[in-house]
């Protein structure tokens, strides 16, 4: 089987950790250094961000 492709970009993951305030572990330690609480509220920010992005949209129509 092969690796699953993620959905969000490097860039924006790390500029997720950079807001939240974990991005030097990250730099330190990769990925598996955070803790899952981080790793959580980095998704929770991702999942707000679209939901923004796509109020953004829906009020342009």
């Amino acid at each position: 089987m092969g690796r699953r492709r993620g959905v969000m970009s490097e860039q924006f993951k790390y500029e997720l950790a950079k807001d939240l305030g974990f991005y030097e572990t990250v730099q330190q330690e990769g990925w598996g250094g955070i803790r899952a609480r981080d790793a959580g509220n980095m998704v929770k920010r991702a999942i707000e961000i679209a939901e923004q992005a796509l109020a953004g949209q829906s009020g342009n129509r």
